[in-house]
Formats: C-alpha cells, structure tokens, sequence
C-alpha cells in the first residue's frame, strides 16, 4: 500500500447508550479512533422519497491494518468524513495479510 494515496483524515465513532438520571436510554457516538485514508468508489445516487430528494451515496475508505481497525465491526462504529456520517456496511480484511483493510459505506440520512 502507498502511504502517499493516505491523503484524507476520517474518524472513526463508537456508539454507546447512555442512561440519564430519570432513567431513558439515548444512543450516543463518541470519536475513539482518527486516521488517514484513501477515498474510492464514490458513487453519488441521489433518488426521491415522499417529494424529499434523498441522498444515497455509496463511498469506500481504505485505511492501514493497526489492531484498533482489525477490532471494529459495522454495527457499534461508523465513520465521520468531511462533516458527513457513513454507515459500515461491509468491512474487507483484504486477504487478512494486515496491511490494510476496506471499509464499505453508505452515507447516513438525516
């Protein structure tokens, strides 16, 4: 992997669910992780739902293999990127040679 195509800094967000003091449970995502990356496959797909026009991209970060990645699974992490939020769909090990490791996204609607 050429360290010089690692041009782009995303964080990686854990989610966690926090009781409050009149006990209701309310998810939270903190940052637990930040490095470089390389952005790939961006594939704008915008379509229309209910007269809204809804933003569906689908985008893959290339990160290098370090035990904190190896550890992080597509339901409890998602990924901060230029102010936008990506759902994990997928996570490629890449032949589990740890160099590096693929994350498969989807931007996440609000």
């Amino acid at each position: 992997m050429e360290v010089a195509l690692l041009n782009v800094r995303i964080t990686f967000q854990k989610n966690s669910v926090i009781v409050d003091e009149i006990g209701n449970h309310q998810n939270e995502w903190a940052d637990v992780y930040s490095c470089y990356a390389t952005v790939s496959g961006e594939s704008p797909n915008e379509n229309t739902d209910a007269g809204m026009v809804v933003d569906d991209s689908k985008i893959d970060f290339t990160v290098r293999w370090c035990r904190e990645i190896a550890a992080m699974t597509n339901t409890e992490y998602r990924i901060r990127y230029q102010g936008a939020f990506y759902n994990i769909l997928g996570i490629d090990h890449m032949n589990f040679k740890r160099k590096s490791v693929k994350f498969k996204c989807q931007k996440v609607r609000r």
